[in-house]
């Protein structure tokens, strides 16, 4: 594809070498993102020690500039080394889902390579909310690079339905076998994913996946974390800078029940509902017959006053759930993972339907 990037909606990423100099950082409007050249931004990431509130939509972090481990020095070194890694890779497809991760990789691709030498794939199924998809295709349209969705085959995988442990390294697995023969195809000389540094820490069975389809992983290669893609994606004005995390849908559901079309479907449009409450992050889990709501332990009140409660209790039944419940231990990202054993961790890729 020979069209370029929409220059009004984004920045080239030209890396200018650092200059030290005072400048405070943009305030980025998610609506109406500014136009940020490579100079600024690399102006912004060299503002002198600091303490200082950075605002997410969905809390409040205090960054302390003064830290060398994070400073502003580090952080333009992890983005030249990204740029580095995608250069070697000279013709990319990238798994695309319009999360902060894999829209941020893709901005860098394309703004590195060029958009004649990169692909999106995003994986279209019951299992990532519409609302999701629609404007993760929007945002690859203004990014300027051709997009590709592909039919998820892993309903056909009784090891995913089945809902044990290991569910998403069936799930990854379909993807990444599909990509890697796109990229055969179409000549591509690697498949990369939006997988961070912060994800060595985390039970991620989808790491295995990758591993076993040679899948690369620019942005845990170049160390970056999720709070510096955060960050540098502020920089570029990319609507996902501040956007919560959102797997896929299939995670809310507990180990063990099986994954249908009806409980995908379920959950999507009970969290659509809640989020007219003013909720920016939470989880609808799914128990079968419960649905186990989690939100900040701030945002109690938002849905447990009336006349909120009453509504909530209404639609979530409709939806065919018999008891609505909140857990008290609030949010917290991949809570069901804490029903896991040692040893189911250990076993992935491993078990038998």
């Amino acid at each position: 594809m020979k069209n370029k990037p929409n220059q009004t909606q984004f920045m080239v990423s030209k890396v200018e070498p650092l200059v030290v100099s005072k400048v405070e950082p943009p305030v980025v409007s998610l609506s109406n993102p500014p136009v940020v050249r490579s100079s600024n931004l690399l102006q912004t990431l060299a503002e002198p020690p600091k303490q200082r509130m950075v605002g997410h939509s969905f809390c409040k972090t205090a960054v302390l500039g003064s830290n060398p481990t994070i400073g502003c020095v580090n952080l333009q070194r992890k983005y030249n080394s990204l740029q580095k890694a995608l250069k070697k890779l000279r013709r990319v497809i990238v798994a695309y889902s319009g999360g902060v991760d894999s829209t941020f990789l893709l901005k860098v691709a394309v703004d590195t390579l060029g958009p004649e030498n990169v692909l999106a794939c995003i994986a279209k199924g019951p299992s990532l909310p519409a609302a999701q998809y629609r404007k993760a295709l929007s945002i690859a349209k203004k990014i300027g690079v051709a997009i590709q969705a592909i039919e998820q085959t892993e309903f056909d995988d009784q090891r995913y339905l089945a809902n044990k442990a290991d569910r998403c390294f069936y799930c990854k697995s379909h993807l990444f076998e599909i990509l890697t023969s796109i990229a055969k195809e179409k000549k591509f000389n690697y498949v990369i994913c939006g997988h961070n540094f912060d994800d060595l820490k985390d039970y991620r069975p989808g790491n295995k996946a990758a591993e076993k389809y040679s899948i690369r992983s620019p942005l845990m290669e170049a160390k970056l974390t999720k709070e510096d893609i955060r960050q540098l994606s502020r920089q570029l004005g990319l609507p996902t800078a501040d956007i919560p995390a959102s797997p896929c849908l299939a995670s809310r559901i507990i180990y063990g029940l099986q994954i249908t079309q009806q409980r995908l479907n379920q959950i999507e449009k009970a969290e659509e509902f809640l989020k007219k409450f003013g909720l920016i992050e939470f989880r609808v889990r799914h128990h079968d017959q419960i649905a186990r709501i989690e939100v900040h332990p701030q945002d109690f009140e938002k849905i447990t006053t009336e006349p909120a409660r009453s509504k909530i209790i209404k639609k979530l039944k409709s939806l065919g759930f018999k008891y609505i419940t909140i857990d008290l231990q609030g949010f917290r990202s991949g809570s069901l993972n804490e029903l896991l054993t040692k040893n189911e961790k250990r076993n992935v890729g491993n078990k038998k339907p």
